[in-house]
């Protein structure tokens, strides 16, 4: 089968971490078709993970579900060149007041492939210091310590919903916790 052509793409949209464009697309069989694209920096996510072994989540607000989730921290890249470590040491101390250097990469993720090209990479901290939280001016966020297991129940009875920290808390007991 012949491949799919992307003939042109046309920025709709720029907002503050995405962009939004427009894709026309030659099918195989020469057929034209409009594709929705989303463009994202990528970002860093962490399993904070405590001496006792407890894991630092962080609860807060997402205005897509219009509630309060329970997530692993994580954020954008600052530039699409930012390394996701620097960006991963930089957002745990952020949003949980916690400071790490000793980081070890964990997995690579892409949320939504059918139509954004964001690239979470995963990372566990460990050796954990407590530092300050410095939270963005529209960031309010809780931070928790939990047990492994009662997060993966969290994630079974529908509590933990959010695709990043479900991947990296499953990734995270199977590799660490035997």
């Amino acid at each position: 089968m012949d491949s799919m052509k992307r003939i042109k793409r046309e920025l709709v949209y720029t907002g503050t971490i995405l962009k939004f464009y427009k894709d026309t697309i030659e099918t195989p069989t020469g057929r034209i078709v409009y594709w929705d694209f989303i463009g994202h920096n990528g970002a860093a996510a962490i399993v904070p993970v405590l001496e006792d072994g407890k894991i630092l989540m962080v609860k807060q607000y997402r205005n897509a579900l219009d509630r309060m989730t329970l997530e692993i921290p994580a954020g954008a890249r600052d530039t699409i060149n930012e390394p996701t470590l620097d960006c991963a040491i930089r957002e745990l101390e952020e949003e949980t007041g916690y400071a790490s250097v000793d980081l070890e990469f964990l997995l690579s993720l892409r949320t939504a492939i059918a139509y954004c090209d964001e690239l979470i990479d995963v990372y566990v901290a460990k050796n954990l210091k407590v530092s300050k939280q410095n939270l963005d001016e529209d960031e309010f966020v809780e931070v928790k310590a939990y047990e492994i297991d009662e997060l993966i129940q969290m994630i079974y009875d529908g509590t933990i919903q959010d695709a990043k920290t479900v991947a990296a808390l499953m990734a995270y007991k199977v590799k660490y916790c035997k």
